[in-house]
């Protein structure tokens, strides 16, 4: 619920909201959703979430249950490379400045409703990392990456944290967050359909 709905006891009396019933973040709210999956044994692979959900808490929640993800990032998220990768260091949109034009590639983030959804993307490898590293029941190398996304028409940037497994390509990155447009247009499509 909202936290004008928590505040207010006469209200939450009237729709009967129960006590118990809290407020609680939009990115608390993830990581509940993404225990009760691992819980259930629910079959995923990858994770897209939007910046809201930011950097931190989430990345290791998935880094520890091996899973990957493309997370939204800030132009102002600070991201350096090590462990025998290329030196970068900088915030998101920095190191996205100081890209080469030969490190963008052209690639739809998937079908729109007028088409392929076309951008350039960059991908910019930080760190390969064990995955026993984050859950000693796990293996394998796994990649910490930056994927910035620019529009074609006027360069805006977008950033994304991302985890996958080493050599994911980034075609792999793109259609991962690609498929956030899908899910919010499905949520905005129920909300309205429901008066939500």
């Amino acid at each position: 619920l909202p936290k004008d709905w928590i505040n207010d006891a006469i209200r939450r009396q009237a729709a009967q909201v129960p006590d118990s019933i809290g407020f609680v973040t939009k990115p608390e709210i993830a990581a509940q959703m993404i225990a009760r999956a691992l819980a259930a044994g629910v079959p995923f692979d990858w994770v897209a979430a939007d910046t809201i959900y930011g950097v931190g808490a989430i990345e290791m929640q998935l880094r520890r249950a091996g899973k990957g993800y493309v997370l939204g990032a800030h132009a102002t998220d600070q991201f350096s490379s090590w462990i025998d990768k290329p030196e970068v260091a900088g915030t998101a949109e920095q190191i996205a400045q100081a890209l080469s034009p030969e490190g963008w590639t052209r690639l739809s983030a998937g079908d729109g409703t007028k088409g392929a959804r076309l951008y350039d993307w960059a991908y910019v490898e930080l760190a390969d990392l064990r995955a026993e590293e984050y859950n000693k029941d796990l293996t394998g190398l796994w990649t910490r990456g930056l994927l910035i996304r620019r529009t074609i028409a006027d360069e805006d940037l977008a950033f994304f944290s991302t985890w996958c497994p080493a050599g994911t390509p980034v075609e792999t990155l793109v259609r991962v967050e690609g498929q956030r447009w899908a899910i919010e247009d499905a949520f905005e499509t129920a909300k309205t359909e429901l008066g939500l």
